[in-house]
């Protein structure tokens, strides 16, 4: 049993772990920011160009059920924003990183002191040569 328990503390301690449960839970204040983006500012907005369609009343009676096809309707409606702006935020994001990318490929990277005593070293021996 302690060496389960062992196997379990290194699972949870390695970095891949850490760095989903950070990922999840970036992930998690990032759909507060996209259901904000969604229902406060894209959906009026919608609702203006449509003149205030309101799909989620949209129902069918079948017998003594209520079939709420609008409610689908809504949620489709809401996917499609929502997608939309996650396309656009991560577009706007790898325009940016490819940028950062070009501008670490443009510059040498400085060569480490270890290497360049190294170097200076070596060219003192061909000199006494």
């Amino acid at each position: 049993m302690k060496a389960l328990f062992n196997e379990f503390k290194a699972f949870i301690a390695k970095g891949d772990v850490m760095s989903m449960a950070v990922g999840i839970i970036v992930g998690s204040a990032f759909t507060a920011i996209v259901t904000s983006l969604n229902q406060d500012i894209l959906t009026p907005i919608l609702g203006l160009i449509l003149g205030k369609v309101d799909f989620s009343t949209l129902s069918l009676r079948v017998g003594d059920a209520s079939v709420m096809y609008g409610n689908f309707i809504q949620a489709v409606i809401t996917f499609l924003i929502t997608a939309l702006t996650l396309f656009f935020i991560l577009k706007a994001f790898n325009r940016m990183t490819k940028k950062e990318e070009a501008k670490k490929s443009e510059e040498p990277a400085p060569v480490p002191a270890d290497i360049q005593l190294l170097t200076e070293i070596r060219d003192l021996l061909k000199e006494e040569k």
